[in-house]
């Protein structure tokens, strides 16, 4: 029943909200009534979605296809009695796990947030009687009584209102609190229109009044929220996705590889177990084990940099997003604006005035036709200026304060704000005769006046409206001000008063203004290719206004191009496809729509990421790729949706983000170019050696000793490569394309050839020199890992020389590289790594060999970039 209720209250009656819930407006509920509800509706929380079990989110974490290759190759040479080799793996397993785990954890708080969001007692009237209670024991029919400073408890058909109104800002985007009524409204008016409702979890700024419950706990328009944020399904990230789609094509290869090899060895009439065991040894060195850690330990880097530039990363996989992203839906109020009216324009004796300066700030001036104006010249007309903040820093602008104007006019009485005369009015005391001054809307006010500022008959009521028009067509929100003169014995004002005979005084125009920053971030993020879209539940002109001001792609400079929730409501699906594209600034737009436009904008293969404060904000924020919350002004329910959150709730902060982002992709590439084809030179060399039934140049063992070394001591220090020229000025990668590009691909292929040769041609080499096999398998391993250091300065840029990106720019490079040296002289000679590994120290005469296949390689690999950049 509430729920029927609660979507169709708005457009009856008031009365007959009270008639279908059996409530007397006068007593609220009997006793009996509470108690059948409460059994029938439950209490008004939200309800606790049952989540999933530690285990199964920890086993989750090794169901991807590069961890279960790892997995099984463990488990393989753990069988085979190789327990260094299981060891290993299993610990980089592990590690990726915990880490997975951990992060994952944080992101599945967003329910809970929302239930610590209602508020903790509500005053109503049960049986005549007014009583505070827990607002868990609220049920439908409750008359809740509200007051300034309350959170409403539960969803609300108004039955009284004196000068109520509520911050809505965080379920509706709403950017001003919103005055409250009782009147009926249209069935087709929007959630954020519907001004005869309360809302759970708003708060009342000022006013009071008095509502009847029509939804409680999940059946409340936050409670729906909750139920859109737990059904949302959370996307992998691009990188996930490439990653899983090459693990995937990498299972493939590996498994038809060790498959065909194994037959041939076998046809061929080698031993089946000793074929076996050297299949297994294709199949570890074909894995590359270091990746899953190295793009963790990577991302983690990531995250710690981001860090220092405000941007606090809660799932690890969002640093590389950043950098894909192709699409930023931004939140207007507190986001991309201040959060902070300031009036911009003011009109006085037909003379309009520019104000300067934004914020709370005291600080600007005043200017007509661009030159200043002495604010002394202003302090006439704006005496007796209300209590607004927007409208106390005009005054103090012009050199005005209220303790002074206290003292010389001092208040003798005031009728307050109230929605049905859309005015306020103050008395005050004067010298000659007592004066009242009058701020309302533009209709309520001008319709009250009979003559223009001086008590002239100049007054125009048609270039009034004409001048309020195009304020407002400028998204300005504006106010009208009169005053009027009283005998000095009058010391009381009603409404009789007030009338007519109004003097009129002029208009002030207010903004809530775009953030400089944000300004200049929306220009970098349009150059990087990134297209940024405004999702407001504000109005219409405003945001079109602020669009304009920020300068968004595709927008015209007189009058934006706005989709109004209204008519978003009325497109299909195919529509609204069409539309998305096009259209940069979505006003008055509700929650679910907020969802729908992210939802159509990745079913355009678009990568987006969603920024928001609000409770209204989650659900799209869960469902984007990459959800953005505001760390200072935004709710603990946007924070806990998102993936990543601004501590300066500072949109340009984004921007930083995004470079940071593609930085650290740029290197994750580098890696990966870096790291497999040493995995696809030893696949191939001990191929090779079954197929030519040869002896292994490489042991199982000794590829693990390859690949984790070298992963760690210089796989890693290319997360420490700095950002490459430009970053900013090239368009996002393309979602569908995939993590390696044909060249790249090409180029590892070559780069797998050139170490399977070198390592096979010096292994040959020192066994018919009359070295051992453990010597000659030693030099095998040495090629490897020479061949790797030499390949590392090729991949310090994928185009450029390590001469274009500065040989010293990156000195983890030179660290890890002495390191890999020290470690590799100790593999080769100290005697207890001899019996781990199974070598034996080489002579001196072998290491030119080595180091030339190395230098061979670099030179190689520089040749075929410096080609490339020739052909263009």
């Amino acid at each position: 029943m509430q729920v029927l209720i609660d979507e169709h209250c708005h457009c009856v009656a008031a009365e007959e909200v009270l008639r279908l819930l059996g409530t007397d407006p006068a007593k609220g509920l009997d006793l009996f009534d509470i108690e059948d509800r409460q059994r029938r509706f439950g209490p008004n929380v939200l309800s606790e979605r049952k989540p999933e079990s530690a285990l199964r989110r920890f086993v989750r974490q090794l169901e991807q296809p590069l961890v279960v290759i790892l997995v099984v190759a463990a488990a393989i040479t753990a069988g085979l009695g190789e327990w260094v080799d299981s060891g290993v793996i299993l610990g980089v397993v592990l590690v990726n796990a915990i880490v997975g785990f951990v992060q994952e954890g944080r992101a599945l708080e967003a329910i809970s947030a929302l239930s610590r969001t209602l508020t903790p007692r509500a005053t109503v009237l049960r049986g005549g009687e007014r009583k505070i209670i827990a607002s868990a024991e609220l049920v439908p029919g409750d008359v809740v009584l509200l007051q300034s400073g309350d959170r409403v408890p539960a969803d609300l058909r108004l039955l009284r209102s004196r000068d109520l109104q509520i911050d809505e800002s965080a379920l509706t985007g709403e950017s001003v609190p919103v005055a409250k009524g009782i009147q009926v409204l249209a069935p087709s008016t929007p959630l954020a229109e519907r001004c005869n409702l309360a809302f759970s979890s708003s708060l009342v700024t000022y006013g009071t009044g008095s509502g009847v419950v029509v939804a409680t706990g999940d059946a409340t328009q936050i409670g729906r929220i909750s139920e859109m944020i737990a059904s949302v399904e959370i996307l992998e990230t691009p990188l996930t996705r490439r990653i899983a789609r090459f693990s995937h094509v990498l299972l493939g290869a590996i498994l038809a590889v060790s498959a065909l090899t194994f037959a041939v060895g076998v046809v061929r009439g080698q031993p089946w177990f000793d074929t076996f065991l050297a299949v297994v040894a294709l199949a570890v060195g074909a894995i590359p084990e270091g990746l899953p850690a190295a793009i963790t330990i990577m991302l983690a880097i990531g995250v710690s940099r981001m860090a220092s530039r405000h941007a606090v990363i809660r799932r690890l996989p969002a640093v590389e997003t950043l950098g894909s992203t192709t699409v930023v839906c931004s939140d207007k109020t507190g986001t991309l604006t201040q959060n902070q009216m300031t009036v911009r324009e003011i009109l006085a004796a037909d003379v309009t005035v520019r104000v300067e300066g934004s914020g709370y700030a005291a600080e600007g001036g005043f200017y007509r036709d661009d030159r200043p104006i002495d604010a002394d010249a202003l302090a006439e007309f704006v005496e007796g200026d209300p209590t607004e903040a927007a409208l106390l820093v005009s005054a103090r602008k012009a050199g005005l304060r209220e303790e002074e104007l206290g003292q010389k006019l001092p208040r003798l009485d005031a009728v307050p704000f109230e929605s049905q005369h859309q005015y306020m009015a103050t008395l005050h005391a004067g010298k000659a005769s007592n004066v009242a001054y009058l701020k309302g809307s533009l209709e309520a006010i001008v319709a009250r006046c009979d003559a223009g500022r001086g008590g002239g008959d100049d007054l125009d009521p048609d270039a009034i409206h004409r001048a309020a028009s195009g304020m407002g067509d400028r998204g300005l929100r504006v106010l009208a001000f009169a005053r009027k003169q009283f005998p000095s014995e009058k010391t009381t004002l009603d409404h009789a008063d007030l009338e007519a005979g109004l003097e009129f005084v002029g208009l002030q125009a207010m903004l809530d203004p775009p953030r400089a920053e944000a300004i200049r971030a929306v220009a970098t993020c349009q150059r990087a290719g990134l297209s940024v879209k405004m999702i407001t539940g504000d109005h219409a002109t405003t945001a079109a206004a602020i669009a304009t001001q920020l300068g968004l792609d595709g927008v015209s400079p007189t009058r934006p191009e706005v989709l109004t929730g209204r008519e978003l409501a009325k497109l299909t699906d195919l529509e609204l496809l069409e539309r998305v594209q096009t259209t940069n600034v979505f006003a008055r737009v509700s929650p679910e729509q907020k969802l729908r436009l992210v939802e159509a904008l990745q079913a355009r293969g678009q990568v987006v990421a969603m920024t928001g404060d609000g409770v209204n904000d989650a659900p799209a924020l869960r469902r984007a790729d990459i959800g953005i919350a505001m760390g200072l002004a935004g709710t603990e329910v946007a924070r806990e949706a998102s993936d990543m959150v601004l501590t300066d709730d500072n949109f340009a902060t984004i921007e930083a983000a995004v470079e940071e982002g593609r930085g650290i992709f740029d290197n994750l590439l580098k890696f990966i170019v870096w790291t497999l084809p040493t995995n696809g030179g030893e696949g191939a060399v001990v191929m090779l050696a079954i197929l030519l039934g040869a002896t292994l140049p490489i042991l199982p063992v000794q590829i693990l000793w390859i690949n984790m070394t070298t992963a760690v001591c210089l796989g890693l220090t290319l997360a420490f490569e700095p950002k490459e020229a430009g970053i900013m000025e090239r368009p996002p990668r393309d979602p569908r394309e995939s993590i390696l590009s044909k060249a790249l691909v090409l180029r590892m292929l070559f780069v797998s050839a050139l170490l399977c040769t070198a390592a096979f041609a010096v292994f040959a080499w020192v066994n018919r020199s009359g070295a051992s096999e453990a010597e000659a398998r030693t030099a095998a391993v040495a090629v490897f890992v020479v061949g790797e250091t030499f390949y590392l300065f090729n991949c310090r840029s994928l185009t450029r020389s390590m001469f274009g990106v500065g040989v010293w720019s990156n000195p983890w490079i030179w660290l890890g590289v002495g390191t890999m040296i020290v470690l590799q002289l100790l593999f080769t000679y100290a005697p207890l790594m001899n019996r781990l590994f199974h070598t034996q120290p080489v002579s001196l005469e072998t290491w030119p060999a080595i180091l030339g296949a190395g230098f061979g390689i670099y030179l190689t690999v520089g040749a075929e970039k410096w080609l490339r950049r020739r052909l263009g």
